[in-house]
Formats: structure tokens, C-alpha cells, sequence
């Protein structure tokens, strides 16, 4: 039996990996503040905050067949690296294609140029440190995870989630799109990212590999996001300069329309999944993805607080202001 470490497992990647884990027969041990939500029934759990001055006491000086980090702050990956890099047979570190310092390039792969890590308050940079760092400390038994935007159930970035939730709220309202054409989408089910990590960890896999999503276009995922939800309305898509000049947000936060990007950057969701692939990586089918999250979505409430999108009053106070603006456009003047 393997005995595995994951420095998290109570948040929802981390949380499917132990999961994930426990059912492949591993001892599986999660170290983790406890605060983004419970750990799997039945695995051990060391409750620690990895901030204070020895967080890896119950944990060090044991041999591990394998050790997962999903934290990306440079002080906990340092720290745990210094407790624990001699004791691993083998260190995956799950960062992000986040790390990349361009989204310009069409298709790039792992060999593309990563960020220089100067600002470590700024995710992706401090992603980069952290592979530095453990590159530094774990060399040849080391497996980096770049995935891109990650979807299913629990989803705590609303991102994915907002276009299926929204058409089924809407039901045969109209629903505020951006013009789809050109854009791209690259998404990878949890389910089907933890199974490839415990997987590739299992068989010692070393390397840096992007875990992203095939492409698919904008209008594809939003056709089939309304199919599934039922949505029986219109789609009403608004150019840029109009999303913009009302103060609608590109991608994820409040007021935005999530996977939206500038067109400049499309390319980061278009990046090169070939060797994920050869690797054994696979992926659901979009539509049992956006079924999955669609129930999620139900249960946990339509009109629920979202951290990405508009909320339908807004919504619909652009859709008028839409309609008025593309009216006093095409009128006349006599």
C-alpha cells in the first residue's frame, strides 16, 4: 500500500484527489488547515496551519511514496520542501498554465517561456516560483501540473458553472452574451484531472505537462450549456466595445462574462494538450461535464451569490440598455 501526502485535501481539486486516492487503495494522509471545507470519510487528516513555526511535525521523518502540493504561497511550498523533499519518492506540484508569460502564441506547449517570478503577490509569478523552488529541491522526481481552467461540480471560481446555471435561470428569457466568434474555450473536468495525477503518480511520472482541456470554440460551449439547460430564449450578443464602455469585466469576477477574453489573448485557451494526452490523460465529454455541473448548480441555487458573471438583475438592466442603444443606432434622423 502506497503511502501517500497531500498538503491540502480538504478544497475541491485536493479534495477529489484523496478521494480519488483512498479508492485506488492508497494510505492517504491530508495536511491542511481544514478551513476550505472536510476531508474525505475515512482518510487521516492533520489539522495544521502551515504559517505557524513547525506545521510538519506529524508528517516529517516518514517515508513517502508520494507527496502532492496544490499550494502555490512561496513561504508553505518552501517550508513543506525543506520538511519533506528528502522523504518523497516522488513530488507532484500542481501549478498552472497561468505560469506562461504569453497567451499570444496559438498552440504553444510546455517549452513556451514562463514568467519571471518578481511579484510574488501575483498568482501566476508566484506559481513560477513555486516550480522553481521544488525543481530546486525535488530534481528528478519531480511531475509539475499546469492545468488550465478546471470544471464540474463544486467550483468555487463560478467561472464554467455561470453559462449552464444562467440559461437554466433564464429558462425563455434572453440571456447577455459576448459575440463568441474567434473565442475559444479550454476546460478539463476535476474528475478527469485527479485521475490523471493519481495516475501519473503512481507510475512515477517526472516532467512538465499542461492538464488543459481540448479546444473548443465559445460558441460550441455555449450552444451546448443552453441545450443542456433546456433554454428555450435568445441569445443576445453585444460587441466589446459596448460589454466595456458599460463596465462589463472580461473572464471571471463580479459584473463579467465569464470565458470571455480579448481576442489578443484567445491563445490561452488554445494551448497544446499533445503530451497530456500521450501520457494517458482523458477527457470526459463536454456535455456529461456541463450535466454534472448543471445539477451541482441546481442544488446549490440558481439565483445564489456568484463570485464570476452578472447577476440577472444586472443582466437584464444591460439587456434593455442593449436594446435602447442599438434602437437610437438604426433610427433615422429626420
Amino acid at each position: 500500500m502506497r503511502k501517500v501526502l497531500v498538503l491540502g485535501g480538504t478544497a475541491w481539486l485536493g479534495h477529489e484527489l484523496a478521494e480519488q486516492l483512498m479508492a485506488n487503495g492508497d494510505d492517504v494522509t491530508c495536511l491542511a488547515r481544514g478551513e476550505s471545507g472536510q476531508p474525505p470519510t475515512g482518510i487521516r487528516f492533520v489539522h495544521s496551519d502551515r504559517t505557524s513555526a513547525e506545521p510538519y511535525t506529524a508528517v516529517a521523518g516518514q517515508q513517502w511514496a508520494e507527496i502532492i502540493e496544490l499550494a502555490y504561497e512561496p513561504a508553505l511550498v518552501v517550508g513543506a520542501l525543506r520538511a519533506l523533499a528528502a522523504t518523497a519518492e516522488h513530488w507532484t506540484l500542481i501549478s498552472s498554465v497561468s505560469v506562461y508569460a504569453s497567451n499570444t502564441d496559438p498552440g504553444a506547449d510546455e517549452s513556451a517561456a514562463v514568467l519571471q517570478p518578481l511579484d510574488l503577490k501575483d498568482y501566476g509569478q508566484a506559481k513560477a516560483a513555486a516550480e522553481i523552488a521544488t525543481q530546486q529541491a525535488v530534481g528528478d522526481r519531480l511531475l509539475i501540473v499546469r492545468p488550465g481552467l478546471i470544471a464540474g461540480p463544486g467550483d468555487g471560481s463560478d467561472r464554467f458553472s455561470y453559462w449552464v446555471s444562467r440559461f437554466a435561470l433564464a429558462k425563455n428569457e434572453p440571456v447577455l452574451t459576448p459575440v463568441t466568434e474567434g473565442r475559444a474555450v479550454q476546460v478539463i473536468d476535476v474528475q478527469d484531472l485527479a485521475t490523471w495525477i493519481v495516475s501519473a503518480g503512481r507510475e512515477g511520472l517526472t516532467g512538465v505537462y499542461n492538464a488543459t482541456g481540448d479546444q473548443h470554440s465559445l460558441t460550441e460551449v455555449l450552444d451546448l450549456a443552453a441545450d443542456v439547460a433546456g433554454f428555450a430564449g435568445s441569445m443576445i450578443s453585444a460587441p466589446d466595445d459596448w460589454l466595456l464602455r458599460n463596465d462589463v469585466h472580461y473572464w471571471a469576477g463580479p459584473r463579467s462574462l465569464p470565458l470571455w477574453l480579448p481576442e489578443p489573448d484567445v491563445p490561452l485557451a488554445q494551448r497544446d494538450n499533445a503530451a497530456f494526452h500521450a501520457a494517458g490523460g482523458l477527457l470526459s465529454d463536454l456535455r456529461q461535464t456541463l450535466l454534472r455541473t448543471l445539477q451541482d448548480e441546481q442544488q446549490r441555487g440558481l439565483t445564489r451569490e456568484r463570485r464570476s458573471g452578472l447577476t440577472r438583475d444586472e443582466e437584464l438592466k444591460l439587456l434593455d440598455q442593449f436594446a435602447t442603444d442599438t434602437t437610437s443606432a438604426t433610427t433615422p434622423v429626420d
